[in-house]
C-alpha cells in the first residue's frame, strides 16, 4: 500500500522504520508491507490502477499476475464496480499503447515510462498479451467490500471456520434484533403467573415498550 503526503495534498509512503515520502507508482516496491495514506481528491484510484499494472506485468521483479490473484479492497459496492471499472479501462488503454495503436497522452508519464522498460518486438508484444488477457479477466478480479471479502473466505473455509457453507450477507440488523427481543419476550414473559406478570406490566405495558428500552443495549459496551 502506499500514502500520499496529507499536507501536500498527494500519496505518501512510510515503513516501520522510515518517514512518510511521496509514493512514486513506478518504483514503488510491490512487495512487504507498507502504510499509505491519502487525503480525498489525491488520485487513489489512479494510482491502485497504475499498481495493478505492474503486477499483471510482473514488473519490478515479481510474479505476473491475474486480477483474480491482486485482492483490492474498499467500503461500498459502488466503489467496488468503480474501481472494477477504471482498472479495465487502464488495462485496455495501456494494451493499445503497448501494441501501437494508439499513443501515449501527453499527461501520462507514469504509462509513457512503463511502456520504455519493454523493448520494442517480443518483449513489448508479451507484454501487450498480458495486458490484453487480464482486461478480459476483470470479471473474475478480486475486487470486494470488506464484509463482501469476509463472507467469501467464510463460505471457502466454511469447515475449518465452523461456518454454514452458505453464510447470508445483512446489512440490517435491526430485524435480527427485533427477532431476539420477541423469542425472549414469548420465552420468559408468557409464562409468567398473574402477580408476577403485573409487575412487568407495571414496567412495560406491552412488547413495543419493552422493545424500545431494550434495542439502545444492544450498543453499550459489555465491559465491566
Amino acid at each position: 500500500r502506499h500514502p500520499r503526503s496529507k499536507q501536500h495534498g498527494g500519496i505518501a509512503v512510510s515503513t516501520h522504520d522510515t518517514l512518510p515520502q511521496a509514493l512514486e507508482p513506478l518504483s514503488f516496491p510491490l512487495h512487504g508491507s507498507r502504510l499509505i495514506e491519502a487525503s480525498a481528491g489525491t488520485g487513489k484510484t489512479w494510482t491502485i490502477a497504475a499498481l495493478v499494472l505492474r503486477l499483471v506485468l510482473g514488473h519490478g521483479g515479481g510474479q505476473p499476475l491475474m486480477p483474480a490473484q491482486i485482492l483490492v479492497m474498499t467500503f461500498t459496492r459502488a466503489a467496488t464496480r468503480e474501481l472494477s471499472s477504471r482498472i479495465r479501462a487502464r488495462l485496455a488503454q495501456a494494451t493499445q499503447c503497448f501494441r501501437g495503436l494508439a499513443p501515449v497522452p501527453a499527461d501520462d508519464p507514469f504509462l509513457a515510462a512503463l511502456l520504455q522498460h519493454y523493448a520494442p518486438g517480443p518483449q513489448r508484444e508479451h507484454a501487450a498479451w498480458r495486458l490484453a488477457l487480464a482486461a478480459e479477466a476483470m470479471d473474475e478480479a478480486a475486487v470486494f467490500t470488506i464484509d463482501a471479502w469476509c463472507q467469501r473466505v467464510l463460505r471457502e473455509h466454511a469447515l475449518d471456520s465452523g461456518s454454514l457453507l452458505d453464510e447470508t450477507l445483512e446489512a440490517d440488523e435491526a430485524q435480527r434484533l427485533t427477532e431476539a427481543l420477541q423469542d425472549y419476550w414469548r420465552q420468559q414473559c408468557y409464562p409468567l403467573d398473574a402477580p408476577n406478570l403485573e409487575r412487568l406490566q407495571a414496567q412495560w405495558k406491552n412488547f413495543a415498550a419493552f422493545a424500545n428500552d431494550i434495542r439502545p443495549l444492544a450498543h453499550e459496551s459489555l465491559d465491566p
